[in-house]
């Protein structure tokens, strides 16, 4: 199908034209956050995007095809996980299949734990590099706390940090999922010793990386960077049943005006040149379909 054929703008994303790439059959979109000025944001938070609804994102979804979606409390909002929830909530009622990750402090109760699994939560993320909330101590007691409720622990940590913290993370009792390319430049790929590291826990099966946030992690600022792909390679290589793709959506660092505002039909396009040089169809398909499945439940009552 022609791109220009379904040529459209949607909110937060640059350019007009769909995918070439067809997304299969139940495809997750790992990685979105919702932002509302109703909910205030954290003391210090330094990402304060405009509003962005759960109605915005499925305009998106159906732009580049995909069915699933993981929302993900960004830093504006600390360990508030209101605007997360009522996004959960919008999706539910479009009849949006929607998983949830949280911010929490470590102090909450069964009961408030109980209330976002419920709403269908499956981890809790840890920003090191941009969060206003916990900090490298708070790995360990996070992931002791949410191991009971089968959840895994998210992490946005800078590459220095991830070398040091190698052998803690390869003992932890929850999986790990590593956002936007594990904060790795692709410069550093083969170089830096958090990138063996990264590599060890997806080896071990005790890890997921999201291939998400290229354009952050580039030097140049965009996902069209050919760096990228010996990056992404070298996930798809090492585990190919634990890397997931994710959006990004809406780009926080592009509000603020970091880099450019990235076409999220492209980001797609990217996503199949990579699997393609790995694998090929099947290979995209896993990234898409199988692997969120087992990691964030899809298919199974929350």
């Amino acid at each position: 199908m022609s791109r220009d054929c379904l040529a459209t703008p949607v909110p937060f994303s640059a350019g007009t034209a769909a995918p070439h790439t067809a997304q299969p059959a139940g495809a997750c979109d790992c990685h979105v956050h919702v932002y509302d000025q109703r909910f205030p944001a954290a003391p210090g938070a330094r990402l304060l995007p405009p509003d962005a609804s759960a109605q915005d994102y499925r305009a998106l979804q159906q732009h580049i095809g995909a069915t699933r979606v993981v929302l993900v409390t960004p830093s504006t909002y600390g360990h508030d996980n209101r605007c997360l929830l009522e996004g959960l909530a919008a999706l539910a009622a479009m009849g949006v299949d929607a998983r949830g990750v949280a911010v929490i402090d470590g102090s909450e109760s069964d009961a408030e734990l109980h209330h976002l699994h419920a709403a269908g939560v499956r981890g809790v993320r840890l920003n090191l590099s941009l969060g206003v909330s916990g900090s490298v101590d708070s790995i360990v007691p996070l992931a002791h706390r949410i191991a009971p409720w089968g959840w895994h622990l998210q992490l946005l940590v800078p590459p220095e940090q991830l070398a040091e913290q190698g052998a803690v993370l390869g003992q932890l009792p929850v999986p790990l999922v590593f956002d936007h390319f594990g904060r790795i430049a692709p410069a550093q790929a083969g170089r830096h010793a958090a990138h063996a590291v990264l590599l060890g826990l997806l080896q071990s099966g005790r890890a997921w990386v999201k291939l998400s946030g290229g354009y952050i992690v580039s030097s140049v600022h965009s996902v069209e960077d050919p760096l990228l792909d010996a990056l992404a390679a070298s996930y798809l290589r090492c585990a190919p049943g634990r890397v997931v793709w994710g959006s990004d959506r809406p780009p926080a660092t592009a509000s603020a005006g970091v880099q450019p505002l990235p076409d999220d039909a492209r980001q797609v396009d990217r996503l199949a040149d990579w699997t393609a040089a790995c694998g090929g169809p099947a290979l995209l398909h896993q990234v898409l379909v199988d692997n969120p499945q087992a990691l964030y439940g899809f298919g199974r009552p929350l």
